[in-house]
């Protein structure tokens, strides 16, 4: 914990220095850390420079745990120009408080409400437009092509026959699952697929808005299907002390055969790429409208940011179809705008189908809901998946956070 703290207190003085010793400037904070979308942005602002040869840009990146800290005192103290962040409730949380700039004037000047109207209700509070979308992914599991061929598996479409598979591949001494839930998030991508599955898109979103108990029966119903997964064990051995990436390699070692993860995976898979598989999450209760999580990663610009003007040139040029096809090209996801082009890409063409065909998508447990009842729904999901006989007590214990956030008497 002090480590961590001293991180989030050297990140804050670094930008802190940043943004009074480069006024005048354009000063970027990004959590695009790993190698790809890292690469992708360098460019990116590379080429912003170019076209605007009177505008210096300095490009400060973070890793995202800590940015995800960090963010709240950069934009309440002495912001960035620009930072990227995420739609949803994690943008509500600071328009809420009057944190980030409406830029519906940009929307206006490039056409993006025609342009980008998929993406517009996510941007979207009390009428108004509050940063700009560059990209959104697929959710889906990725999986072995070899295990599965080696044992005889079809790809499959029900949740029973994922049960079945999953018992069909620990049989075989490998296990049926990766995950790594040290941060947590991971552990919510269960739970939205498990609770979109069970019970349906719209119960999902009601869910998240507070409308309806966590000791619901129906969210009962949730746990009991996915107990159906972690009781006989098909998750790796001691996935707590692991994140997303350091889980990733039981799946290029073929020591695990799935994993329920967003497409920003693929572009770590290497010389393993063309064995690794894509499928939807299978289908629990055909009657249910079906989603699928489909986060949107957003670029936005505080409140309190010095150099407004030349901010609003790069947001929109983050908007231009040409620019946004380059990105998405070189991280494997999906462009937000209607004339840009996503990659022939095997991972995005599944995905963009899947995406096309369902009956709506949702943003990510701890970006629909709101910060304190995602912060506390999934520490409740990890620890589920690690003692599951304490579901009763983390259902109470979630049931008090919703009262207490969406303020139910």
């Amino acid at each position: 914990m002090h480590m961590i703290q001293k991180t989030l207190i050297t990140l804050a003085a670094t930008v802190a220095l940043s943004a009074s010793a480069l006024a005048g400037t354009l000063v970027i904070n990004s959590d695009q850390a790993d190698p790809a979308p890292k690469a992708a942005f360098a460019q990116v602002v590379k080429d912003f420079e170019a076209a605007n040869p009177d505008i210096t840009v300095k490009m400060n990146t973070f890793d995202k745990e800590a940015y995800k800290t960090a963010i709240r005192n950069w934009l309440a103290t002495e912001p960035p120009d620009v930072v990227f962040w995420y739609a949803g409730n994690r943008m509500k949380q600071f328009v809420s408080k009057d944190l980030l700039e409406d830029v519906s004037d940009i929307w206006e000047s490039e056409g993006l409400n025609d342009k980008m109207s998929t993406a517009q209700p996510a941007m979207t509070i009390d009428g108004k437009q509050w940063g700009v979308p560059t990209t959104y992914y697929q959710w889906g599991v990725y999986y072995r092509k070899d295990i599965f061929a080696k044992l005889e598996i079809e790809i499959p479409k029900t949740y029973d026959e994922y049960l079945a598979a999953s018992a069909k591949i620990k049989a075989a001494g490998i296990a049926p699952v990766t995950i790594g839930t040290k941060y947590l998030w991971t552990a919510a991508g269960w739970f939205d697929y498990m609770n979109m599955r069970t019970n349906g898109l719209q119960f999902h979103i009601d869910l998240m808005d507070g409308k309806i108990p966590y000791t619901d029966d129906r969210v009962k119903a949730t746990f009991a299907n996915w107990m159906k997964m972690v009781e006989p064990g098909y998750y790796i051995k001691d996935h707590a002390t692991y994140s997303w990436q350091e889980a990733l390699p039981f799946l290029l070692k073929g020591e695990a055969a799935m994993y329920l993860i967003g497409n920003f995976v693929t572009p770590q898979l290497g010389d393993q790429e063309e064995n690794v598989g894509f499928f939807q999450f299978p289908i629990i209760d055909p009657t249910k409208d079906v989603g699928e999580d489909a986060p949107m990663d957003t670029v936005h610009i505080p409140a309190k940011a010095k150099n407004k003007a030349d901010a609003r040139k790069f947001l929109a040029y983050l908007a231009n179809p040409d620019v946004q096809t380059k990105i998405n090209a070189a991280i494997n996801q999906i462009p937000p705008h209607k004339d840009a082009k996503a990659a022939d890409n095997y991972f995005l063409n599944i995905g963009i189908k899947m995406l096309g065909e369902a009956d709506g998508q949702a943003q990510f447990f701890d970006r629909d809901t709101t910060p304190g009842m995602a912060k506390e729904g999934m520490k409740g999901f990890q620890e589920f998946m690690v003692k599951p006989e304490r579901l009763e007590k983390i259902l109470e214990t979630l049931e008090k956070t919703r009262k207490r956030e969406f303020k139910v008497k």
